[in-house]
């Protein structure tokens, strides 16, 4: 049993969290919108996701330090963060991202910015581990100060979160772990049907491997030129639970549940170093999905984020082109902002439907909706493939870009815009890896950005600017978000950047 589900059986949080969230909607109308209002902003990066299957990404300790983009928040003259981490996160990275605050002396940001550590590197949830240390929680309760004007805010909102949020007596910014249902794979399968989205073929709520061989006999039944199909976690992420099963050897009659059952330990990972025997486990837990691969030689893998504010206000805050790779291209791997002119509008706005229902039910923050878009002919089909009610992989680089220029998205239009009328684009990713990079330092890595000029330039609004910096030296992985004019020209900083780090980690 994990230490989220622990906790969730040893006492009910909801009556006490629900009153501390009913202070949001005055703090959001009247201390959000003024500059000028004190107030304090705890962040807790925690990834409270399956550990397990966390550890098969490089370096996902440092992952935390992705809600650094959230210091930018201290440009409020009398806003205070207090930023929790496992382990101490270096000055150097700190000074990096307090020097990308406009107009505001690095001094002054760095007085209003409390940094505290857990000092512990176990393959725990951050929250857990904050949770099991009363005398941290008092040095965080005591940073707040006016707990009426305080707010956390969270990578993703789970029992745990729940249970600090009102130890500490204030409310999260993101939606009630109650819901948390309708954000795993199933639960997504079935609000896409209800909101009449087209989705692949494919079941839910499946408990076990005889599930599953019956499902997928049952999907190549359905299809006989069936190529794949994919299983998928329903508590999975970034793609690392899912798994390809191949029909190559399938005769040519029926497909029995047998012939399946006797090929599941053959199916291909999405995740380094998973076993049939680890994933067959996480099923048994977690329960699992089937569905139809969706193949096509001209796919695309777009997503939407939107946010519902504590006003009740939905508004869409994004579109992007995933990048993905690994087993089946599955595993996230970046993003191209916004997503391609050809159809950013038209999933923004089927989406708003499913959307429109998480509204209903109470949802509240950040999340995000998954396609698969295959061209057919002159006009793309789009497929609605999961929700992620949390924050994701392409939230963290939007936030950069919207804080660094002062600028604005346009749901009209899909485009963002600075105050000056222009447009931006972007090039990220959380995965970027090589041998050559380890042993750079943080310092190594900021003196290459600034002899090759490309770190990111306030005055052009246009650069690179680094992420997961910790990872670097270790594991040679960082992540960065690579800002231009347009996408040709985000995406040529980006291959310049990466031939700049080749060179110069090669160098060592």
């Amino acid at each position: 049993m994990t230490g989220i589900e622990e906790l969730s059986e040893t006492g009910d949080d909801s009556e006490t969290f629900h009153r501390l969230q009913s202070r949001l909607p005055e703090l959001f109308e009247r201390v959000f919108p003024d500059r000028l209002h004190p107030r304090a902003v705890l962040i807790v990066p925690s990834l409270s996701l399956d550990q397990e299957v966390l550890s098969k990404i490089s370096g996902v300790h440092h992952y935390e330090e992705r809600m650094l983009c959230m210091l930018q928040l201290l440009r409020m003259p009398r806003t205070h963060i207090i930023y929790v981490s496992s382990q101490p996160i270096a000055e150097r990275i700190i000074d990096y991202y307090l020097h990308l605050l406009p107009g505001v002396p690095q001094h002054h940001a760095r007085e209003r910015l409390t940094m505290l550590s857990c000092h512990d590197d176990a393959d725990v949830p951050l929250t857990e581990k904050i949770l099991n240390r009363p005398r941290l929680r008092d040095r965080i309760k005591s940073a707040l100060g006016d707990l009426s004007l305080a707010h956390m805010a969270c990578f993703n909102v789970t029992p745990l979160e729940r249970r600090l949020a009102t130890q500490l007596g204030i409310p999260i910014y993101g939606c009630d772990p109650a819901l948390q249902a309708y954000g795993s794979k199933s639960g997504s399968r079935k609000l896409f049907r209800e909101s009449a989205l087209p989705i692949a073929d494919g079941f839910e709520d499946l408990a076990d491997d005889n599930d599953i061989a019956e499902a997928i006999a049952e999907l190549k039944g359905r299809n006989p030129g069936l190529r794949r199909a994919v299983i998928k976690l329903n508590e999975g992420f970034s793609g690392e639970g899912n798994a390809i099963f191949r029909f190559d050897d399938a005769p040519e009659t029926s497909v029995s549940k047998k012939w399946v059952a006797d090929r599941l330990t053959n199916v291909t990972f999405c995740a380094g170093d998973m076993s049939w025997e680890l994933y067959e486990s996480k099923i048994g837990e977690m329960g699992c999905i089937v569905e139809a691969y969706i193949e096509g030689k001209h796919k695309r893998s777009p997503s939407v984020q939107y946010r519902i504010d504590p006003s009740g206000h939905l508004s869409p805050v994004s579109t992007h082109d995933q990048i993905l790779g690994g087993g089946g291209d599955q595993v996230f791997l970046g993003c191209r902002f916004p997503a391609d002119e050809d159809y950013r509008l038209e999933i923004q706005n089927s989406g708003l439907r499913t959307a429109s229902l998480l509204k209903e039910k109470g949802a509240l923050g950040h999340f995000g909706i998954d396609f698969v878009s295959v061209r057919e002919g002159d006009a793309w089909r789009h497929y609605a493939i999961e929700i992620n009610l949390r924050k994701g992989g392409t939230t963290h680089p939007f936030i950069m870009l919207r804080f660094l220029t002062d600028g604005a998205y346009d749901s009209g239009t899909g485009l963002f815009t600075t105050p000056g009328g222009e447009t931006r684009y972007y090039y990220a990713t959380d995965n970027l890896e090589s041998e050559r990079y380890r042993g750079l330092t943080p310092q190594d890595l900021i003196d290459i950005a600034v002899r090759h000029n490309i770190h990111f330039h306030g005055s052009v609004q246009r650069g690179v600017v680094f992420h997961l910096i910790g990872a670097l030296s270790q594991y040679g992985k960082l992540g960065m978000v690579c800002v231009d004019k347009s996408h040709e020209e985000a995406s040529h900083l980006y291959h310049e950047t990466i031939a700049i780090l080749d060179r110069e980690g090669g160098r060592q």
